[in-house]
């Protein structure tokens, strides 16, 4: 009994930490992305290029700050909640802004793809990447060892998730989920997901920036809408570049070992979807 009534105080507990969680991701995207808000705002008249480089080092500043305040106040966020408010902030900029200068065709396209995308990352987040449950720790070794060529029948353990996955490629942080056998399709085409909502993203700002400087240069520059619009185009230009080119990175490899043989394989740990 005693240990049932330890159980059910638990719950809340985690469910708080939760929501605690959550709310530091959501605050954090929050001044991210009006942080970056200010780069078109002060530098407006700066080429594409540049803008860019400098949303990158503001997202390095902004991502620096978070983590040493975090720290001080002895709380954390998660890395998928950061993701999923990132989407959500992304739709509403577009609905209270872009939308009025979207064609009809891209508008349907466009809130498609992000109604599929949150599906999707609902789905992985909530998936079973091909959790093992059976046998020793020293047989799924031996096993991984012996058999590690295969996706399908190679099983490893992820520190992460305290358990052993059948097919693992990697820890993926942004999905809050092992990326194993069983998920490796929804996986790809998640991230395929994102690159084409991304890409529309872009095209869709774009539109509004054109019909907005014709109309008025200066409101645009000026007005809090037209800064988000900007901004919001230089964050998706940079997460595609990221997703497209992650890849390259030696800093971004996970190299397993195994003592029992041979084996060596380097696989890439994505830190943003």
């Amino acid at each position: 009994m005693a240990q049932i009534k330890l159980h059910d105080q638990r719950k809340p507990l985690e469910l708080w930490k939760l929501i605690g969680r959550c709310t530091v991701s959501c605050i954090s995207v929050l001044l991210s992305q009006f942080a970056l808000s200010l780069v078109p705002r002060f530098f407006s008249a700066s080429p594409l290029f540049i803008q860019l480089i400098l949303s990158a080092l503001v997202l390095l500043v902004v991502v620096g700050l978070g983590r040493c305040s975090k720290r001080l106040l002895g709380v954390s966020g998660s890395a998928s909640a950061f993701v999923f408010f990132n989407i959500l902030f992304i739709w509403a900029v577009y609905l209270a802004v872009l939308r009025p200068a979207v064609s009809c065709l891209m508008d349907i396209a466009f809130n498609g793809a992000i109604i599929m995308l949150i599906i999707g990352l609902c789905s992985i987040m909530s998936s079973n990447p091909g959790l093992v449950t059976y046998g020793s720790s020293d047989e799924l070794v031996e096993s991984s060892v012996a058999e590690g060529s295969v996706l399908g029948r190679r099983v490893r353990y992820c520190r992460i998730c305290k358990g052993y996955i059948k097919g693992f490629d990697h820890h993926c942080p942004a999905f809050g989920n092992c990326i194993g056998q069983n998920n490796h399709v929804l996986f790809m085409v998640l991230l395929l997901g994102f690159l084409s909502t991304e890409a529309s993203y872009v095209v869709c700002s774009s539109q509004f920036a054109a019909k907005s400087q014709i109309v008025d240069r200066t409101r645009l520059e000026t007005s809090l809408s037209g800064n988000l619009a900007i901004s919001t185009m230089l964050f998706s230009i940079f997460q595609l570049l990221w997703q497209i080119n992650w890849e390259k990175y030696p800093e971004f490899q996970d190299v397993v070992h195994f003592q029992q043989g041979k084996y060596i394989s380097t696989h890439y740990s994505s830190k943003f979807p």
